[in-house]
């Protein structure tokens, strides 16, 4: 299993036709997404020939939708209309709007995220490279070549961790992997993925990788200790970071013990969670756990 995109996932792709749009376009489809259809007003009744596949572009998503049975959308459009084509998803009944953008203003992220809510849509990002199910179905930007399908969870602020974080636990390999983003104001968050992977019985362990600034890992340590009973393994980035300072994506400003890494690494500590002092650290961390929930179940 997985959860929120699997191999049955119809997905759109709103901005298909943009630069990123076609370079990413082409390498979901050959991760096995099945992509259905692009979303360009100006380009509707078009197709693009991804060399084995032509993909016909619509003039909204409610037409694709119609079209294709499409449930997924994943947003490439600029920033200044990632507001518009979020609310037009939801509009439209879409099950999963995974929002690839960066740059949007915080005013925008909190009305369309609010809007999604109303409609029942479920937003990933923005700000964030999507999430994959290794084998099954990719939506966004993650490479699909650097691990395989196994029973490992990750849910990440980061996208550069998230990619390393799978190419060092390849061997083990992952249920489904998603990068939330680290944007002030993000539509999925740790908690909403602890809790899906929890309900998963295919995967066994999560990764739960998080930022300074803020208190949602603090929350999700909380979230953690009361409600999961798979075993937990975390990394915070940003253990040097410099007191009082913006620092990133994440727009973190850390105030006194507020907001720091040591803050949310005791946090989750001592909600039972194993925390990595670097990325390797907490790929080790991961084996050594995972090797030894092996020995447990044979014993």
């Amino acid at each position: 299993m997985a959860i929120f995109l699997t191999k049955e996932s119809k997905v759109l792709v709103q901005g298909m036709t943009g630069g990123e749009g076609m370079k990413h376009t082409r390498r979901m489809l050959a991760a096995g997404t099945d992509i259905v259809g692009g979303v360009n007003p100006r380009k509707a009744g078009q197709a693009v020939d991804f060399d084995d596949r032509v993909v016909p572009v619509f003039g909204s998503v409610r037409e694709g939708m119609a079209a294709t049975g499409a449930d997924v959308t994943v947003v490439f459009v600029p920033p200044a209309f990632a507001k518009a084509a979020v609310i037009e998803a939801a509009d439209a009944g879409i099950g999963l709007a995974v929002v690839i953008t960066e740059g949007i203003p915080v005013h925008d992220s909190v009305a369309f995220h609010a809007y999604a809510v109303t409609k029942g849509a479920r937003v990933i990002g923005p700000n964030c490279p999507g999430l994959i199910t290794p084998g099954q179905s990719n939506a966004g930007i993650i490479p699909a070549d650097i691990t395989k399908p196994g029973r490992i969870g990750l849910v990440s602020k980061s996208g550069t961790l998230t990619y390393q974080l799978m190419y060092e636990l390849r061997d083990i390999g992952f249920s489904t992997c998603v990068g939330i983003g680290g944007d002030p104001v993000v539509g999925t968050t740790h908690i909403d993925c602890l809790a899906a992977f929890q309900d998963d019985p295919d995967t066994e362990l999560v990764v739960l990788i998080g930022e300074i600034g803020g208190d949602a890992e603090e929350r999700a340590a909380a979230y953690v200790r009361d409600h999961v009973t798979k075993p937990v393994v975390a990394y915070i980035a940003g253990f040097t970071a410099p007191e009082g300072r913006t620092m990133g994506h994440a727009g973190a400003i850390v105030s006194g013990s507020s907001g720091t890494a040591q803050a949310k690494k005791e946090a989750l500590e001592a909600a039972g969670v194993r925390v990595g002092g670097t990325p390797t650290e907490t790929a080790r961390l991961v084996l050594t756990r995972w090797e030894s929930e092996r020995v447990a179940a044979q014993g």
